[in-house]
């Protein structure tokens, strides 16, 4: 992913500014009660409303009871596991809570702020108890000691997508279709039932399990803890779209820019700004026909721009497009709609759950390809850190 450098700074010819988040009046003035009741009673008539198979109301009904019996979150209830990544603000581990010996993702953000900003913080995370969808990540609480901030979440033991493609070379349309389902259905639940947009769609915030669930994780419901690491971790900007980089208004629409943009890179196996060439992908098709080879390392790896001339060329360049030879019509149709630099050009959320693209996949409700996906990346990835290992003592 391209990084910011000193160099970058003097090449920001058009003056562009890192953009400031707007405050919607939607994530503000939360409840500041504990964690709400979560009775399966009340949660069925939730999933009345909700476009679920009787699969996903399942899991989410044995969620709930474990979020239940976990009641509220102490920090000398955890314990580390493992550091599973480095998320947006802050560091993500994989935890176990000793009462109940529950499985969590923990993530830990330092911020260096007066505590009645950080007990509002607290306050507008909550919000993430209402978040009951089978394409949003469970929260277990937030809780704030000295200078960290713990969000607890669902673990997905399938990783996040950034780190499957560090394993892959890339990832078949078949599964990025079920991808773009997910994250549309996410999308469409965030804004439709609780209006809000994600604001911070990338690889590494749509994680995958074993079951082949896929979900959203990381979205914007704090302003301000948004306000407070903004600056802080510019990888983010990445996948912003234009308009967020000229400091403009923005809503949903800058969500969908930079869905194309993940769904692009995850296609071709490396962030597509700038654009490989034809024959980049071509050659990787050749030597990955069903994209399941383990990467080798280094691949993928080029001279990333700076952080300014990043900018530059997502505002000025044209949008990263898909080889029409190597994919199906229906998914170049799809990406063009997503990537138009101008938002009254751009798809909105509806008209892309209507696109054939979506249509193909949306049916296909049990994600048992999805399950053997994952299953068959570990192996890749096992079989090559078994290989690794024989070629290190020789055998």
């Amino acid at each position: 992913m391209p990084r910011a450098d000193a160099a970058g700074v003097k090449k920001n010819k058009l003056g562009l500014k890192l953009p400031e988040v707007p405050k919607d009046a939607s994530e503000q003035n939360h409840s500041e009660n504990g964690i709400p009741d979560v009775c399966i009673e009340r949660l069925q008539e939730e999933f009345k409303q909700l476009d679920c198979t009787d699969t996903q109301k399942n899991r989410m009904e044995e969620f709930f009871n474990s979020k239940r019996a976990v009641g509220e979150l102490k920090q000398d209830d955890l314990v580390n596991i493992c550091e599973l990544g480095q998320g947006n603000g802050g560091v993500v581990w994989k935890v176990r809570h000793k009462p109940t010996d529950k499985i969590m993702a923990r993530k830990l953000i330092y911020l260096e702020v007066k505590p009645a900003l950080k007990n509002q913080i607290i306050r507008e995370l909550k919000v993430l108890h209402q978040c009951n969808s089978p394409y949003i990540v469970g929260f277990y609480g937030a809780f704030a000691v000295e200078a960290q901030i713990s969000i607890c979440m669902e673990y997905m033991d399938g990783g996040s997508l950034d780190l499957i493609l560090k394993k892959v070379m890339r990832i078949p349309e078949n599964i990025l279709g079920r991808i773009t389902v997910a994250v549309l259905r996410g999308l469409s639940y965030l804004r439709e039932r609780h209006r809000i947009m994600h604001r911070d769609i990338k690889p590494s915030n749509i994680l995958v399990n074993h079951q082949g669930e896929i979900k959203l994780c990381d979205f914007g419901v704090s302003a301000q803890l948004i306000d407070s690491t903004a600056l802080t971790f510019i990888g983010t900007r990445s996948y912003m779209s234009p308009e967020r980089l000229e400091g403009t208004h923005y809503g949903v629409m800058s969500d969908i820019w930079s869905l194309g943009l993940s769904l692009v890179e995850m296609a071709v196996g490396r962030y597509p700004i700038p654009p490989p060439s034809t024959e980049d992908v071509v050659d990787l098709f050749k030597e990955d026909p069903h994209g399941n080879r383990p990467r080798p390392e280094g691949y993928g790896s080029y001279r990333g721009l700076a952080i300014f001339e990043l900018m530059e060329w997502i505002v000025n360049e044209a949008p990263p497009t898909l080889p029409r030879s190597l994919f199906s019509a229906e998914f170049c149709d799809f990406i063009d709609r997503c990537l138009k630099k101008s938002t009254s050009e751009r798809a909105d959320l509806n008209s892309l759950l209507n696109h054939s693209f979506y249509k193909r996949y949306e049916t296909e409700s049990d994600n048992q390809d999805v399950a053997a996906w994952i299953r068959q990346v570990c192996r890749t990835e096992s079989d090559g850190t078994n290989d690794n290992n024989h070629r290190r003592v020789g055998t």
